[in-house]
């Protein structure tokens, strides 16, 4: 698995999951179990099963990013409290970048390239932006209209 660091979250967060459910781990992390056994329930077998669990995930956490993310973690206090500072962390940049690429998308031109590197260069920023938000995607008829806009004006006749 890869290091997080500041351009593969998602890639890292998808990795980390599939791992920490397949140690058993996710339920400290995102589960049902994120907060130590209270009550009834913290007796001392189950208060001592889940302070093990959650170190295990804590480690495999710490273990996963690059120092200069660390710092965003360092305070954390369970497994569960560094995966949503992570997620806050990235979803606050997602947000950035998903305006970025909007406005790329927007401003898109031929120039000098091919029609195919064109089309392949809009396809792409297309699927970034659905993949950042999956509520708002692209339609097939504005990523025409984006292919189209942005085509020398010698393809003009064709369209």
């Amino acid at each position: 698995m890869e290091i997080l660091n500041q351009s593969n979250y998602r890639l890292w967060k998808s990795c980390m999951e599939s791992y920490l459910v397949s140690e058993d781990l996710w339920d400290v992390v995102g589960g049902n179990n994120t907060t130590p056994p209270r009550g009834n329930a913290a007796t001392p077998e189950a208060t001592k099963e889940w302070t093990r669990k959650n170190a295990k995930a804590e480690f495999a956490l710490k273990r996963s990013i690059s120092s200069s993310i660390f710092e965003h973690v360092s305070r954390c206090t369970s497994a569960s409290s560094i995966w949503q500072a992570l997620d806050q962390l990235f979803n606050k940049k997602n947000e950035a970048k998903l305006q970025l690429l909007e406005n790329e998308l927007a401003n898109a031109k031929q120039g000098e390239s091919s029609i195919s590197e064109f089309f392949i260069k809009v396809k792409n920023l297309c699927s970034e932006i659905n993949t950042l938000n999956p509520e708002e995607s692209i339609s097939e008829a504005r990523l025409k209209r984006s292919i189209i806009r942005g085509l020398r004006p010698e393809y003009t006749p064709f369209v």
